[in-house]
């Protein structure tokens, strides 16, 4: 694991030094550039050709067509969308690599008890998303008490959502959400392609959901909620959801608007900041968090 985080980080730093438009690097500057970036994250220095082999992995993964001429390296095409997603995916990369084990970081930096599990898979799903390639792997069912089962899916997009990693992928013919850390014994079949449906904007699709899934059968709705003043300064620097307005902020308390589907996911973000929460509107919400509180005070009495 430990390689495959320090080829991933030396991809981003690769990408983050020439993604300026027009940007040429003279090549012994870029080499130099990408060494010392490593040095600095534990890593030993690489020859020229390691990172040729690091600009052919970029190509092949994310489209990103690095060349060199006699000015340097250089992006031939920079695309906005190849850029955000190029981004989005390899920012926990750089954030595993920095506090892996075998930096020595741990001397000085103080990381969660727990780190996410088998993202070592992300390149290869990344890699079978990207071609239409199959992919075959088990599967544990925390519901079911760990219950695992064979999966064979049509990936399609990885996505993001409170520090972990999700794969939707056509399992048949329903589009379902598989949690990274939960597969095991990933096979991508790379001698076999399937043909990728047209899904749209999936930016667009998951605007009005909280988390991982966006389940249409449930209505978006406007949802009020009153804070006291120290939480409502917790919420203006990390808004609860992108579609978040705030409706008053004052002394006495912090009102906020969102507009979104109210899901289990949803729910538990609340919860986390319950402290002086109460909720005004959606009347069926103000209950079910009711009932949550109601439930949890005869279990802890």
């Amino acid at each position: 694991m430990a390689l495959q985080l320090a080829i991933i980080s030396r991809m981003l730093t690769i990408v983050d030094r020439l993604k300026a438009p027009g940007c040429h690097v003279p090549t012994n500057d870029f080499v130099e550039y990408v060494n010392r970036s490593m040095s600095v994250r534990g890593y030993d220095e690489v020859s020229r050709r390691t990172i040729e082999r690091d600009i052919a992995a970029i190509r092949e993964l994310f489209g990103i067509d690095i060349s060199n001429d006699k000015n340097g390296y250089y992006i031939r095409e920079w695309d906005t969308f190849k850029q955000e997603r190029y981004e989005q995916l390899l920012m926990n990369f750089d954030l595993l690599n920095a506090l892996a084990q075998d930096t020595h970081l741990d001397s000085y930096v103080l990381a969660e008890h727990h780190r996410p599990l088998h993202s070592e898979w992300l390149p290869y799903l990344i890699s079978a998303i990207r071609y239409s390639h199959p992919v075959k792997f088990h599967y544990t069912l925390p519901r079911q008490n760990g219950k695992v089962v064979e999966k064979n899916v049509h990936p399609y997009y990885l996505k993001e959502s409170n520090q972990r990693w999700y794969l939707l992928a056509y399992d048949d013919e329903i589009l379902k959400t598989f949690g990274v850390d939960r597969i095991n014994n990933l096979e991508v079949k790379d001698n076999e392609t399937f043909k990728r449906r047209e899904l749209g904007d999936m930016q667009a699709y998951f605007k009005d959901c909280y988390g991982i899934w966006n389940d249409p059968c449930t209505p978006v709705e406007d949802v009020e909620l009153k804070y006291d003043e120290l939480d409502g300064r917790f919420l203006k620097s990390c808004p609860l959801h992108h579609s978040q307005q705030v409706l008053a902020d004052t002394e006495d308390e912090f009102r906020i608007k969102v507009r979104l589907r109210i899901t289990n996911d949803f729910v538990m973000e609340l919860l986390s900041r319950s402290r002086s929460l109460e909720v005004i509107s959606s009347l069926h919400l103000r209950e079910r968090i009711r009932k949550i509180y109601e439930e949890a005070l005869q279990r802890n009495q």
